[in-house]
């Protein structure tokens, strides 16, 4: 809970009383032989200045800022990052995504990473099955991975991660299993196909700091359904994406910003009985199948 709104005029005296402060600190960080660094401090300075002068924030509303900071730095750990999450339902995550990523060309659009990755994942074959026995309707997903100019890019390595049938991901579950995740690598033509799960609707984890945040303000911690992709070559700007369902109800009120019309994909369902891509026995079951075809920008662009 904030305090009451200060509505009250500030005179002359007080704006400069408050403005030699934001003028010392400055000045603390101007012998700072780093340029960059310096160039960040200073103006993070004269925006959380700015900010606290223009709420007029209240002691009692910084110190109940601390303590969230605080319970978030206690919660995160090495299966749960909870301060990605807190900079993700701010949108600083896109933003930075945005600032970071460039439009060049028609170069697949990036989108936030999340907190969900791990190093490491099994390799699968190309046609393989990243699920690993998780939970969820299977889902054939292929495509190429071109160059800026159309030429294929042979040997990119794609990580793909998502969440399964119940909405979650492997790392949020105690036995340390390891499912709905994998890496695979283009072949000699750019292209790429592997067995997933058809993706579903989750909340991000809400039982923190993060979430009560989202309950004081009215927001909900549902995600849009997607599939997670990191893309990285030679030569090549990395991409970290998602795709996303069309049709999916949450593709306006993402909790995170991530959705993007370019990365709006159609899941086609397929009836049971149909035949499968690679004839996979799919035991009579429903499946479905979704093309994304995938263009690298030149690296350092």
């Amino acid at each position: 809970m904030t305090d009451a709104a200060v509505t009250t005029a500030v005179s002359p005296e007080q704006q400069e009383r408050e403005a030699e402060i934001t003028r010392q600190v400055l000045h603390s960080f101007g012998d700072c032989t780093d340029p960059r660094l310096r160039q960040v401090l200073q103006s993070l300075v004269r925006h959380l200045h700015a900010f606290i002068r223009e709420v007029r924030l209240t002691e009692r509303e910084w110190s109940k800022g601390i303590e969230f900071l605080a319970r978030t730095g206690h919660i995160t750990d090495d299966r749960r990052q909870e301060f990605i999450l807190l900079s993700d339902v701010l949108g600083a995550s896109m933003q930075t995504v945005a600032v970071n990523n460039e439009a060049y060309g028609d170069a697949t659009e990036a989108t936030v990473f999340g907190p969900f990755f791990v190093e490491d994942s099994p390799e699968v074959a190309l046609g393989g099955d990243i699920a690993f026995g998780a939970a969820g309707q299977p889902c054939w997903v292929e495509g190429t991975v071109t160059d800026s100019a159309g030429q294929p890019v042979p040997g990119a390595r794609i990580e793909v991660w998502e969440a399964d049938e119940d909405g979650f991901y492997d790392t949020q579950y105690d036995d340390d299993r390891t499912a709905a995740r994998a890496h695979l690598f283009t072949d000699s033509e750019g292209r790429y196909c592997f067995w997933g799960l058809t993706p579903t609707p989750y909340p991000i984890p809400h039982d923190g700091p993060v979430g009560r945040l989202l309950a004081a303000t009215g927001r909900s911690p549902m995600r849009a359904s997607h599939l997670h992709f990191m893309v990285s070559a030679p030569a090549l700007r990395t991409l970290v994406t998602h795709i996303f369902v069309r049709g999916d109800e949450l593709l306006e009120s993402d909790a995170v910003f991530g959705v993007k019309e370019s990365l709006v994909k159609d899941f086609r369902i397929q009836q049971p009985g149909t035949p499968s891509p690679d004839g996979r026995d799919l035991a009579n079951q429903a499946w479905s199948r979704v093309r994304f075809d995938i263009v690298l920008a030149p690296d350092g662009t």
